[in-house]
């Protein structure tokens, strides 16, 4: 299940250093970003979230301005539910779990 977000951080990436994200949504297994993005399908970057720490994603699909990754491995449900306490801190905007 995605959630809806609104979170900003700054991804590395091997060649082009440091990349700025905007997550709009974020699931166990991935998240979707909106923006211009430098990168294409296929590569990689390092990204840090609460409560996760350091992981690895790649970059699955790019249309428009959104693009999809998917995360090196699934976040445990325990670690994903905190993590989404600590990104969407306001109820209302979380989906019922």
């Amino acid at each position: 299940m995605r959630h809806p977000l609104d979170h900003k951080l700054i991804a590395e990436h091997r060649q082009h250093g440091d990349v700025h994200l905007h997550i709009v949504n974020i699931s166990a297994q991935g998240f979707m970003t909106t923006g211009e993005s430098q990168l294409s399908r296929g590569e990689r970057l390092t990204i840090r979230l609460p409560i996760v720490g350091q992981i690895e994603a790649h970059l699955i699909w790019a249309h428009d301005d959104r693009a999809g990754y998917q995360f090196e491995r699934i976040i445990r449900l325990e670690e994903f539910l905190k993590l989404i306490d600590t990104l969407q801190p306001n109820p209302r905007l979380r989906r019922s779990r």
